[in-house]
This record gives C-alpha cells, sequence and structure tokens, in this order.
C-alpha cells in the first residue's frame, strides 16, 4: 500500500528536475499468487514503482528498452502542452524506442492529481508496462492527513498476444471463450491486499486508480462517508457516495473522515468485474477486502461484500451517481458549440474473415508516418484528412474551434472512451439514435434510457464510460495546436481497431512545433519516414499504401 504520511503539502520543495530510470524488459513472475509467466517490467521486476512528483516538477524518464520490438510510453492525462511529441502514443506522435535503444521522456508536470504512466506500443500495459503517476498540490482545496494510493489491474495467466492471436484468428469461432483475471492491488493478488492504517478523527485521501485493460472495479468503505473530490486529475466539488465503479483509465480520490473511536476495524471492499462476459461464481466477478485498522487488535465490523458490491450499478460512469452529477471544483461554464462531430463506436467482420471494431466505420491501422510529423510537414494540405491515411481514422479541428464530441455507443457493451492531450467537460449521456443502432446491425431497445445533463458547472475528465446503447456528450475548447489519439481504453477493442485521431490546428503546430533530433533518429534508425502523407510520399500522392480488408457485415 503506498501511504503519504503527510497530506498538507504546505512549503513543498521549489520546482525539481526528478529523474527516473526506466530499463524495459521481460520478467518471469508470479503476480497472482498462481502461476509463473513472462511479463514485461522495469528493471527488472513488477510492479512497477509508483512516480510520486510535486506540481511544477519535471519528469525525466530515462527508458530504455531491452524488449525484442519496439516500446513507448504514455503519461495517462498528461496534457503535455507545448510538448505533444513527449505523449508516447507510437506512430501518432512518435516512432518507437528501437529494441537496444534509449529515449529519455521529458515532461513538464504542471497538473495536480491522480495520473498514472504505461506503455502505449505493442499492447505492453497489459503485460505489466504500467504505474501510478501521482503530482502533488503545493495548495490543496481540501485538507487531510494522510492518504493512500490503491492501483487496481486485471492480470491474465496468458501474455496479451497469445490471447489476441485466438481473438483474430479467422478459422476460430467469435468472439472467443472468456478469460477471467485475477485482481491485483498495488501489484499484488488482492486476496493479499495491505492494510488501510486509519488514526481517530483523522481525513484520510484515497486515490483509486484503474490500470486494468479489460476489468472494471467497484470499491466501497461500509461504515464511513466518502466524498468524492477528483476525477482523471480534475478537483471537484465534494461529492457524497457510497461506492465508486472506476473503468479502466479512470481515476477517482476519496477524502475520508476516521471514526472518533479507535475502539472498532473495518473493511474496504473490492469488486473486479467485466458485465460482458458471463458471470459465473468465484471467477467473474471477483469479491475481496482489505482491512482499515484502527487498533491491532480491536473486533472486525464485517460486511457481506458480495451483497454490497452487487448493488453498485454496472456500465455506469460513477456507482450509484453518474458522473455527470460531479460539479468542476473549477466552476468553469459550460462550452459554446461551435462544432459537433460525431463519434460512432462499432464493430464488423472484414472481407479476410476476421472481426475488428470501428469507429465511424474505419478500424484504425498505424500509418507509415507518425501523424504529428505529417501534420507538421504537409503544409497547407495538412487539414486535408484523407492524407493521414484511410485507416488513421484523422478528424481535422481548427484552431480555437469549440468541439463537442457526440460519442454513440450502438452496441451492447460499454467503451471507456480516453482522449489524449486534453481534458473534457462531461455534459450529456442519453439513448443511442435508433438509425445509428440499426446501422449498426443491432435492434433498439423497447424502453431507451434516459437523458442525463449537467449540472451548472460540468465536470471535466479525460475518460468516459459511454454506456451500451447511449451516447455520451463531451466538449472542449481547441487552444493549442495538436494531435491527440482517442480510442477505448479496453486493450482488445484498441488492438481491434477502436481508435481515432485529432489533428486539432496543424498550421499553428507548424509554426510553433519543433521536434527534438533525437526523436526524428528513432525513426531513422526504422527506416520510417519523418514527413510527408501517411505513405511516407510528399504531397497527395498515396500510392505505396496498401489495400486493408473491407467491411463485409456488421
Amino acid at each position: 500500500m503506498h501511504l503519504a504520511a503527510l497530506a498538507v503539502f504546505v512549503g513543498l520543495a521549489a520546482a525539481r528536475r526528478l529523474d527516473v530510470s526506466w530499463n524495459v524488459g521481460y520478467v518471469q513472475v508470479n503476480r497472482d499468487g498462481h502461476s509463473m509467466r513472462t511479463a514485461i517490467g522495469v528493471n527488472g521486476a513488477l510492479p512497477v514503482a509508483p512516480i510520486y512528483a510535486d506540481q511544477g516538477d519535471t519528469l525525466y524518464l530515462h527508458v530504455h528498452n531491452s524488449l525484442n520490438k519496439t516500446t513507448s510510453i504514455h503519461a495517462h492525462g498528461i496534457l503535455q502542452t507545448g510538448s505533444n511529441f513527449m505523449d508516447g502514443a507510437a506512430m501518432v506522435t512518435q516512432c518507437g524506442i528501437p529494441p537496444g535503444d534509449s529515449f529519455t521522456y521529458q515532461v513538464v508536470l504542471n497538473q495536480t492529481g491522480t495520473f498514472w504512466i504505461h506503455g502505449h506500443d505493442h499492447d505492453e500495459l497489459a503485460d505489466g508496462l504500467r504505474a501510478p503517476l501521482i503530482i502533488r498540490d503545493a495548495a490543496p482545496p481540501y485538507q487531510y492527513d494522510g492518504e493512500y494510493v490503491l492501483a487496481f489491474e486485471d492480470w491474465y495467466t496468458a501474455m496479451f498476444d497469445e490471447r489476441m492471436d485466438e481473438t483474430l484468428d479467422p478459422t476460430k469461432p467469435f468472439p472467443p471463450p472468456p478469460s477471467f483475471p485475477y485482481a491485483l492491488i498495488n501489484g499484488v493478488n488482492a486476496n493479499y491486499t495491505e492494510t488501510m492504517r486509519f488514526a481517530a478523527d483523522s481525513v484520510y485521501r484515497v486515490r483509486l486508480v484503474n490500470m486494468a485493460t479489460t476489468e472494471w472495479f467497484k470499491f466501497s468503505m461500509p461504515g464511513h462517508e466518502m466524498h468524492v473530490i477528483e476525477a482523471d486529475g480534475v478537483y471537484s466539488d465534494p461529492f457524497l457516495t457510497d461506492g465508486l465503479t472506476i473503468a479502466p483509465g479512470q481515476r477517482y480520490s476519496v477524502l475520508v473522515r476516521a471514526h472518533a473511536s479507535d475502539r472498532l476495524n473495518y473493511q474496504y471492499l473490492v469488486e473486479i468485474y467485466a458485465s460482458f462476459i458471463p458471470r459465473l461464481a468465484g471467477l467473474n466477478p471477483r469479491y475481496h477486502a482489505g482491512l482499515i485498522e484502527y487498533q491491532k487488535d480491536a473486533p472486525l465490523v464485517g460486511s457481506d461484500k458480495e451483497e454490497l458490491l452487487d448493488q453498485l450499478p454496472e456500465d455506469v460512469p460513477l456507482a450509484w451517481n453518474w458522473d455527470i452529477e460531479l460539479k468542476a471544483l473549477s466552476r468553469q461554464p459550460v462550452l459554446p458549440v461551435t462544432r459537433q462531430i460525431e463519434i460512432v463506436i462499432g464493430g464488423a467482420l472484414f472481407s479476410d474473415g476476421i472481426t475488428r471494431d470501428l469507429i465511424n466505420n474505419v478500424s484504425y491501422v498505424p500509418p507509415k508516418v507518425p501523424t504529428l510529423y505529417s501534420a507538421l510537414s504537409l503544409g497547407d494540405l495538412a487539414y486535408n484528412a484523407s492524407l493521414y491515411g484511410p485507416n488513421s481514422n484523422v478528424i481535422v479541428i481548427d484552431h480555437m474551434e469549440y468541439v463537442e464530441l457526440l460519442i454513440q455507443n450502438p452496441s451492447r457493451l460499454p467503451h471507456p472512451i480516453h482522449l489524449h492531450m486534453t481534458t473534457f467537460q462531461v455534459v450529456e449521456y442519453g439513448p443511442a439514435s435508433d438509425d445509428v443502432i440499426i446501422s449498426q446491425g443491432a435492434t433498439p431497445p423497447k424502453i431507451p434510457a434516459p437523458v442525463r445533463s449537467f449540472d451548472r458547472w460540468p465536470m471535466e475528465r479525460d475518460t468516459i464510460v459511454v454506456p451500451p446503447m447511449q451516447y455520451a456528450k463531451v466538449r472542449f475548447h481547441a487552444q493549442d495546436g495538436f494531435v491527440a489519439y482517442g480510442h477505448c481504453h479496453l486493450q482488445v477493442h484498441l488492438r481491434m481497431g477502436m481508435a481515432f485521431t485529432l489533428v486539432v490546428a496543424p498550421d499553428v503546430m507548424q509554426k510553433t512545433m519543433t521536434i527534438p533530433p533525437s526523436m526524428y533518429e528513432l525513426c531513422r534508425k526504422q527506416g520510417i519516414p519523418i514527413t510527408g502523407n501517411a505513405a511516407g510520399n510528399p504531397g497527395a500522392d498515396m500510392s505505396v499504401l496498401p489495400q486493408e480488408p473491407f467491411i463485409v457485415s456488421h
């Protein structure tokens, strides 16, 4: 358990250079207490140690690649203002780091809150390359006496590529039989989770990070009041809740006041589950309990974890309450809209017999040139979305546009959609359009979901769950030039193509952004072009792009 003894960070040291070295390589580990397997670790070990920083620090993350494939690192939720090229999404904002090579990410940490950092190439986060990133506030708006970090992971007995080989094999049934991962909390089997130690009448901040690739986590602290104060690195007004449902990629902080008496001990409860996988006793869901200790030998107030956690709703962004009910502490008014962009989630059978996932009827395939490098080198043609490739799923946005993304989910699975480089206001949820549902080969529900809208001060975040057969509306202001990857944070869905790319104000980028030579060198070492369109050619010549399989049926 990661405990910070002092939570009122008054008089923190001045902004500093924070050097962290990661040698990314293969390790043999038994993380679930049941089986050894090959995984991807850092400096010969798993779990990867959390990174703690103070607001204003600059993180120098020195990465050496000891894998047999490229790697890259993404700081999830960090806005990278002025340093889009450090965002870490391979073939979107950089070329991957080649095997045997090294690269240093330089990340200015001007935000505060709960983040995480993970591999963003070859699905390496699914095999262990992930860690919490905690940025402490020099003047936090809420006072507390200590904090705990709970980092949740799902852990499978097979490596991700093995599971994907079965999923993408056209000779085998789709979808494949379900897998039932184990829950890890701070890197160990959740059956052995560590103790939270509370002092009577003290206030604690509990940070919750879902670093899983497939599974949702529920969290509750029976006998204690929890007030949500943060979602995805953004402070909220205190919001009372009995429990939280946390999707892959999402983070929350809650404040908890300890009881005035220390005569009793309590439990905190955790459930790992996936609503789209059949329920099977002992496998999906799995229930876990940790100890909240006031006194070592005090009597325990037990809880029926199955009964209590089963009451928490599934496929919604915040248990018992929707995240749309949160209010941003910043009190920013809702943004106007000058452009609405529809994002339609889908899936289809393709001409090669493989089922893939879609955004706007396109299954994402990386271009031959990182999209950011194309935007910087195409001149006026950078506003032509087709030049980024037919499968890069690029949407070009003008500088200073007020954008509303209407994300339609006409499927029976929830999807946590993460947008790099920006937070967005959560404005509305409602029923997916019947036309959209029918276009994806599905049947509209007999009772559509209700419309839920923000109240006064919309909450901001960077990862939103779009529930089954529903839409979500989110808004942001395109104040800077950047390339932002948007994708489902279920790793299987990302691998199957559920992604899109926003190219925002390429003319501004061309005037203000300079790629470090060391980043171009990563490409040159692999023979990857650093200028031109998605095919690596100047102008509109796309002749060398391969013909991708086409949709046969939804």
